[in-house]
């Protein structure tokens, strides 16, 4: 590859990332503000939908919005895939179901996933 166009590829790559961690950036924020306002509305339920303790409920609660700014500002997404394996994922977004069915079968999983979750924090 020539020198100049290996130049202006890394340009394009470097332009590409730094979109990319805006991107990143903006997520992570309105991910923050809203976990934020669930908590404050009904801290038992986001503490279901967003699956944190009550620890990180108080802790996101409380933050400020600079805390808020300074956390969305990391390179790294804050929040995560909860079903994060193939056949949880297949399960619920199965073409065949309706979106009443759907949505049980997405809370029984969630369900299941923080007792697991309660239940391995409570043996360690």
């Amino acid at each position: 590859m020539e020198w100049s166009a290996k130049v202006e590829m890394d340009k394009v790559m470097n332009e590409a990332n730094g979109d990319i961690s805006k991107e990143i950036g903006d997520i992570n924020l309105a991910y923050m503000l809203l976990a934020q306002k669930l908590v404050k509305h009904d801290r038992a339920a986001a503490m279901l939908k967003l699956g944190v303790s009550r620890e990180l409920a108080d802790m996101l609660a409380g933050m400020s919005l600079a805390q808020i700014l300074k956390l969305a500002t990391s390179n790294f997404l804050l929040c995560s895939f909860r079903l994060d394996d193939h056949p949880s994922m297949s399960a619920v977004v199965g073409e065949e179901k309706d979106s009443l069915l759907q949505q049980a079968h997405m809370s029984i999983l969630m369900s299941a996933r923080r007792l697991q979750m309660r239940e391995a924090g409570a043996v360690a």
